[in-house]
């Protein structure tokens, strides 16, 4: 097969960092080519300056054998080269069809007047969903729709553009075991078409299944580029963080006491239902399901997000009423979100700021903060939890998202709790910063801490918890201890059967 882009001793600068140093790559005509790399890494970098976002300072990039300059997206698009960000870019007050062809819609002439040709786009969007081979209703409104589906409009609206080079940015991060295996499918067939796609993840076990080749950048420089089947999770990871890295999931080895927290027939209209469970001092229990099969409202209803129809929550035994979070948290339960852009953190304001802020009484005086004594905590908090950052005054959103979880954590343990709901707490983030917070929940565990994780990476919860809950249409349907839970087990009762 023959290189259809090739990227050549690209380099890229911004104000006080080299981005990209003298970056090489090509991706072959129907390959799926990986690039791995730590948050900060230049993948996102080196994939703006091949979509036209940036314009490289030096280097040169070749597009099916031909010497090419990327003035803009536009004209990346006309090269045949699309790009799907892990946030989509979709509007949803309009229909999928609309988004489909924004700004590029075909026209026709009535009376000499142009006018979009729906019938045209129609049969453009047929024929695509029919190579990709899905379904789905072209008139619905985007904001119908579920994040898998949104997913597939991406891959649809880059396929409008005849695109021959799709790059894919974290397409699995909000998706389920079984939306995976779907969008799989369509890469394959995708692959078949002759399409060649440039896959960016964090997820090791998606890059040996999907992959032909994988390529590691660290530091904005090439680092390695090794087919699949030659190489290995560990030489992947060493080669992304320049060291060799050991266990992925250090369980700290704790001992376990009584029942902490108790949940009791809980239930809320059609979404809870009968929920039993319970987490004991100092034990990680997981929670494993699809999308949708309650494990987030899970968590929102035991921190009195939203009221209960019915059930008993117990601390230590002593039944509890949470109406509100104030007073989850006066219980001593916190919760970090998995969407820590929205209600994790507050992004413009600096570390300092974001980890006062849910105790700002405990650090005032006479209604005046204590600054020395905010800076204190922060830079205590940096250096507990590993924080790269310049101080305790650096802007939350511009550290790495790894870094960005960090300070949600310690945010959350900064108010001592008992109990810690963890929801996806390591979505988007490197396996270096993954490994620093494995290692921050087994600290966390050691000094008495009990934790309720959420999580869609079967192997992050029987590598870190003590038990794992599986749910389903809003009920717990099983229970694994630790020596008796596998992957396969889990996913069955998640996926219902029987």
């Amino acid at each position: 097969m023959s290189d259809i882009l090739v990227l050549d001793r690209i380099n890229k600068s911004f104000p006080g960092v080299q981005a990209l140093k003298d970056m090489s790559f090509s991706i072959r005509e129907g390959e799926v080519h990986a690039i791995c790399g730590e948050n900060g890494a230049g993948k996102s970098t080196l994939m703006k300056v091949v979509s036209g976002v940036y314009a490289q300072d030096s280097g040169d990039i070749y597009v099916r054998g031909e010497k090419a300059t990327i003035k803009n997206p536009i004209d990346a698009f006309e090269k045949g080269i699309a790009i799907m960000y892990q946030e989509t870019s979709l509007f949803n007050e309009m229909t999928i069809l609309e988004n489909l062809f924004l700004n590029h819609e075909p026209t026709k002439k009535v009376l000499g007047v142009p006018v979009i040709d729906h019938r045209t786009m129609e049969k453009k969007v047929d024929e695509i969903l029919r190579h990709m081979n899905v379904s789905m209703d072209i008139n619905a409104k985007v904001r119908d729709i579920g994040m898998a589906q949104k997913q597939l409009v991406e891959i649809a609206k880059a396929l409008t553009f005849d695109a021959k080079i799709l790059i894919m940015d974290e397409p699995t991060a909000s998706l389920t075991e079984r939306e995976v295996t779907a969008l799989f499918e369509i890469i394959r067939t995708l692959k078949n078409e002759g399409v060649s796609i440039v896959y960016i993840s964090h997820r090791l076990e998606e890059i040996f299944e999907i992959c032909d080749r994988v390529t590691v950048i660290r530091d904005g420089e090439f680092i390695s580029c090794r087919e699949t089947s030659e190489t290995d999770k560990d030489r992947l990871v060493a080669d992304m963080v320049g060291r060799e890295v050991g266990s992925y999931y250090p369980k700290a080895n704790t001992d376990v006491g009584g029942v902490l927290l108790e949940l009791d027939g809980i239930s809320q209209g059609n979404v809870l239902r009968d929920i039993r469970l319970s987490v004991r001092r100092g034990e990680i229990v997981g929670l494993s399901g699809l999308s949708g099969s309650g494990r987030t409202e899970l968590a929102h209803a035991i921190c009195g997000f939203s009221k209960l129809d019915g059930g008993e929550i117990r601390i230590e035994g002593r039944a509890v009423k949470i109406e509100n979070y104030r007073k989850a948290m006066e219980m001593g339960i916190v919760y970090v979100s998995e969407d820590r852009a929205k209600y994790g953190l507050v992004a413009a304001m600096s570390i300092r700021g974001n980890i006062s802020l849910p105790q700002i009484k405990s650090v005032s005086r006479r209604g005046f903060i204590d600054f020395d004594r905010e800076r204190r905590m922060a830079e205590e908090a940096i250096e507990a939890f590993g924080i790269k950052a310049q101080g305790p005054d650096f802007p939350v959103e511009n550290l790495s998202g790894g870094n960005q979880q960090k300070v949600s954590v310690a945010r959350s343990t900064a108010l001592r709790p008992k109990i810690m709901i963890l929801d996806e707490p390591t979505r988007g983030v490197d396996v270096n910063a993954k490994a620093e917070i494995y290692r921050i929940i087994g600290e966390l565990i050691k000094q008495g801490l009990s934790i309720l994780m959420i999580s869609s990476e079967l192997p992050e919860l029987l590598g870190m918890c003590d038990r794992i809950y599986v749910m389903n249409a809003g009920h717990i349907v099983s229970e694994f201890d630790r020596e008796h839970a596998t992957q396969e087990s889990i996913l069955k009762y998640a996926l219902g059967e029987k």
